[in-house]
Formats: C-alpha cells, structure tokens, sequence
C-alpha cells in the first residue's frame, strides 16, 4: 500500500464531520488495504501502534519531532519552532516546511504503509543509551522519504494529534460495509471487538475471513475482554422497579480498583478497567490467584481493595494508589497489602461462561476461589425488599464502600456493554468530617498478625446525654503508633468488663467491653448512616445511625476530659445536617 494514498483518505476525512461520509470513505480506504496490512492500517488510523492492552506508546517528545523537521528541511531549529508557533501544529508545520526544501531531497525513494508502521513501530521500541538519537535517524528518514502531504500526518501520528474525528465504533462501521455487506453486520463486528478489543485483529478477520471468521473470535486468555458496565439510579426502589419488581442481588461496590484477571497456570496478567497491564503493580494480587484460585485457566473480575493487614478493615482509594508505581513496589507491598474481592468469572478451562445468568457465575466462582482474609468473594443480598437494600447499603458504606452494584440474577454477561441489569446505588447524601470528634472507648477487638496479642481495633461511642447513654458509632484501627498499641491495653486494663457496661448502647459486639472511660480524638473521612452503630438511631432515617467513614486515631488521648465531656450525639447530628449535601 502506499502511503500517499493513506495521507490523501486522511485528508477527506479532515475535511469532513459526517459520519456517514466518513464511514464510506474509510471503507473505501480499508478495501484497497492489502489484507496482510490492515491491522498496521487500522493502530495508526486509530493513533496508536499496537491495541491499548500491549502498552506500546510512541512517546516521542515535542523537542525530538521538532529535530526531525529540522533535520528533513534543512532549517535551524529556530525557524522551525517560529513555524510550529504560528501553525500550532506540528503536522501542519513540517507539511509547510518540506514543500520549500530544495528538490534534490524530494522523492528519494517512496513511502509504503508498510516502512512507515515498521519504522515507527522500531522508534516505540527503541531504548537505552543511545536511544534518542536512533529515534530520531529513523524519524527524519522517513520525512527525508516523504511528500510534505504525509510528513503531515506522520507527524501527527507520532505526537498523537491525528484529529480525523475518526471513533473506534467507525471503524466497526466501515469494516462492516467494506467486508461483511453493510451494517446489518455491525453487531457481530462490535461483540467481536467487545470480546477481543484489537481492532486491527477484528478488521483482518473480517477482510480474511468473513462473518465466520468475525463469529469465530472468542474469550482468549491473556487478551481482555471490554468490561460490563452499570447504569445509575438514586434509590433501591427506583432499582427493584426497574428490575421487574423481583428478587435482585445487591452486591458491595468497594472503593478499590477494577481488575480483570487472566490466568493460564502460573502465568497470571492483571488488567486495569482501561485494559491496561498492571501486574507489575500488584505482584502479591497475581500470587495469591496462584494459591487461592482452584481454576487453572480462567478470567476472572476482582476488585483489589487496600487493607490494614492487622484488622482486616477495608482502607480508602486514596491508600491503594501508593502501588501504582514503577519502583520500590516491595515496599508497597509491605506498607499497603490489599485483598482481592472477586464478583465474576467470565472463562474457566475452555468453558465461555459469559452467556450464563449472574446467579450461575457465581455459583462457578464460589467454587474457584478459595475465600481468606486476602481472598473473598465481594458479600452479596439477593432480596426484592427496598427497605433491605437500603439497609444493605448503609452496612456496605459502614464497612468502608462506595454503595452497592445491583444486578439482575438472570442477566448474562454483555461485555462492553452499559445496560440497566447492573445498576449502581450510591447514598444519595454524604457529609463532609472536617473536624476531629472526641470519643469514649467501650470495646475493644482482638488483634491479628502484628497486633496478635493485644487489641487491633477498638469500639468508639459517642455521649448521648437525653438517654445518659454512650452510643456506639465507630471502629477504629488506623492512626496507632507502636507505642500507642502498647500503652492502650494497661491504659484500658481497669475499666475491663466481661458484660456489655449498663448505659451502653452498640449493635457491635467486641470481644471485650470497657467501662466508658477514655476518651480519644478521631478524625475521619465523612458521617455517613450505619444500620448497625446506635448514635442518632433513627433520628436521620429509619433503622439507621450515624458513624464515621475511615475513622482514623489522631494520637491524642483526651486525659483532660471525662467520658461525658466527650462529642454529643446532638453534635454529630449537628454536624451531618450541617455539611450534608447532595451528590452531583
């Protein structure tokens, strides 16, 4: 293919914003592609050089490109910057600088579809000493090649601005008219691409082989799949209507991050929701899919949720994104341990489990994964009870979630796909926690692994003076210093109590009660409403408390106060009207 005729179907495109016009122009384009070069075709019509999930990126920085047009055009980098200044463009900048460079550089040998991808492919690859310089003898041969029409947009290519306008859904379009007789056949194309998200793959398939060929391509290990997503609704009546008024299965929606997960054998990939390998940022996630998962082949669905590894307590987003990085991922790993809460299992062994309903993959995963303290299955209610969804969600946020995800149990799998059998349902309200809050200590839970001999988290309550109660409305674990857990237990030693203490109020059963005492400072992320902490009952909603999101141990022991000095009831409330507002 030569690549003047790419750079000429470029420019109709440029021209154009209609989509249909577009769509018929790319078709013609992809018809007159040797098959052997459409996927070359399709990564750079797209901008790109390989699909998302391979992570080659070009990366050529504005200084380098604008060397290379120097270099082509024989112009000081001077000029050639004062040019990308006016034009704004680099693109458009080396297309008007190529067409005055003197004529016996023109034309020296003619560009191919196939040179240009190969060479700017070697340029994405190339690193190490030496690099900068390789990238960019091969960056000016080609435009020492090219017409001033593709130096254009091969410019454009490798600083990512093509600006076609042309969506991934427009080349399903075209590749659907070109090779498979029209648009009837987009749907197949989209499932396709859905289930195998290489377009380049897709569009050869069609060229290669037809609609069987298209049909033919399924769930593959190692190449992600397009993931479902959820619609939104505000409340669980709004959702059970939606559903049909049947049962529904409401599951945590945990504030962590998406993981798709691949598995053939020991070889374990994990893929970010954007279909991006991020194994190396989770290397313990991948060890324990090895140990904890009885499926030797499959695709799976997890959230990866940071935990304090001595409570077992969920942790904010914010501490999980401490393992994204290139370097000193052991000591992440040390400092932020996660868990993976998996929800679905979409392949396991050569079985395609996607087309199955909800309730059946998760009857499979049950029997896939091997639930610990690090690996569980995200807790689930099936109900058709409003009331008990909503319920359901104030102990999911108490427990450090976002909400709930809803699905319908007969639904299948629709990768790709956004529909209303998978419904988010996030609390209508929340309410800011600026400010710390002094609370009595009257519980206390044992502790694991580090703290393993003493307590880990410890039950917090707030003074509700018209009953003379102390309500409970928090758990709290993070914030200790080693020093701090190691002073608490002789703090704590007498005001001990085998029985829940007369005037306490607690949903929460600790494994041992303390006579309301000491009181400590806590700040946390939010209020939020608990169906289990007892301050406010009912004062807000129904059946529910208040408590604290991530509450979290400032180091202050508040010695100058008694256990009724400490935050009101009547305060908290206070605070979550005052600083409740609406969710956009």
């Amino acid at each position: 293919m030569i690549y003047s005729e790419v750079a000429s179907k470029y420019a109709a495109l440029e021209a154009i914003s209609g989509r249909n016009e577009m769509t018929v122009i790319l078709a013609e384009l992809l018809k007159a592609t040797p098959t052997s070069e459409l996927a070359s075709l399709v990564y750079m019509t797209q901008g790109k050089l390989r699909p998302d999930y391979e992570g080659v990126e070009l990366g050529l920085a504005e200084k380098m490109a604008l060397r290379a047009i120097s270099s082509a055009s024989g112009l000081s980098g001077d000029k050639v910057r004062a040019a990308y200044i006016k034009h704004g463009d680099l693109g458009t900048t080396a297309e008007d600088l190529l067409r005055n460079r003197s004529q016996g550089t023109l034309f020296s040998e003619g560009l191919t579809l196939g040179r240009v991808y190969e060479t700017l492919l070697r340029v994405a690859r190339l690193g190490g000493a030496g690099s900068v310089e390789a990238k960019l003898r091969e960056l000016a041969s080609l435009l020492n090649d090219a017409t001033p029409l593709e130096a254009k947009y091969i410019m454009r290519t490798v600083t990512g601005e093509l600006r076609l306008g042309v969506a991934d859904y427009t080349v399903l379009d075209a590749a659907a008219t070109a090779f498979l007789g029209g648009k009837e056949a987009r749907a197949e194309v989209e499932r396709a691409y859905n289930v195998h998200p290489d377009l380049g793959f897709v569009v050869e398939s069609a060229a290669a082989r037809g609609a069987k060929g298209v049909k033919a391509i399924a769930l593959q290990v190692g190449v992600p799949i397009r993931p479902m997503l959820a619609e939104r609704l505000s409340s669980a009546a709004e959702v059970v209507k939606k559903m049909g008024d049947k049962a529904v299965t409401a599951e945590y929606k945990l504030d962590g991050e998406r993981l798709q997960i691949h598995r053939d054998g020991d070889d374990v990939k994990l893929f970010s929701r954007r279909l991006e390998v991020i194994t190396s940022h989770y290397p313990d996630a991948a060890d324990l899919v090895r140990e904890r998962v009885s499926a030797k082949r499959a695709i799976l669905e997890a959230e990866v949720v940071a935990i304090n590894e001595d409570t077992g307590e969920y942790l904010p987003f914010q501490e999980l994104m401490h393992r994204r990085r290139k370097h000193g991922v052991e000591k992440a790993m040390a400092d932020y341990p996660v868990a993976l809460n998996f929800f679905d299992i979409l392949l396991s062994g050569r079985s395609d489990l996607t087309g199955l309903p909800y309730v059946d993959r998760r009857k499979r995963l049950e029997q896939a994964v091997e639930q610990t303290d690090r690996t569980r299955l995200v807790p689930a209610k099936t109900t058709s009870d409003p009331a008990e969804i909503e319920g359901f969600m104030e102990e999911a946020i108490e427990n450090g979630c976002e909400g709930l995800v809803v699905k319908d149990p007969s639904s299948t799998y629709r990768a790709g796909a956004r529909e209303f059998v998978w419904i988010k349902l996030k609390r209508e309200y929340r309410s800011e926690l600026t400010d710390t809050i002094d609370l009595v200590v009257i519980g206390g839970f044992h502790g694991r692994g580090r703290r393993a001999g003493t307590y880990g988290t410890y039950l917090l309550a707030a003074y509700d003076g018209e009953k003379s109660a102390f309500t409970s409305v928090a758990k709290v674990g993070t914030g200790f210093s080693d020093e701090a857990l190691a002073r608490f237990p002789v703090l704590l030693k007498p005001f001990e109590s085998h029985v829940k203490p007369p005037g306490v109020e607690s949903g929460m059963v600790p494994d041992v009660w303390f006579r309301p005492h000491a009181v400590i400072e806590v700040i946390a992320a939010e209020l939020t409403l608990s169906p289990i902490h007892t301050a406010a009952m009912g004062r807000i909603r129904p059946g529910a408390g208040i408590s604290l999101r991530f509450p979290k141990f400032t180091g202050k022991v508040r010695d100058d106060k008694r256990a009724e000095d400490a935050t009101t009831v009547e305060e908290i409330v206070a605070m979550y009207n005052r600083q409740t507002k609406k969710i956009g």
